[in-house]
């Protein structure tokens, strides 16, 4: 796997953080591209990367690896 889990897991605080992390990014990775289909509107924040033929999930794993993405630890969960 691409970036290494090793070079994410410095990127983050625990492995289910970057589970978490990576998880929320793809779906709005996912919802941008649903939403740019649909509408051509650009109301979510889309890839940081230019890989359209990779799977959402790959990208945000890419963007976490590249720190293209950060997060914020809150009461409630990540923000």
């Amino acid at each position: 796997m691409y970036p290494n889990i090793d070079k994410m897991l410095k990127k983050v605080d625990s492995r289910f953080t970057l589970s978490v992390l990576s998880a929320k990014r793809a779906r709005q990775i996912n919802d941008y591209m649903n939403n740019v289909r649909r509408e051509g509107a650009l109301e979510i924040r889309g890839p940081q990367f230019d890989m359209l033929n990779e799977k959402p999930l790959s990208i945000a794993f890419d963007e976490i690896g590249n720190d293209k993405v950060t997060y914020e630890r809150i009461k409630d969960g990540i923000k």
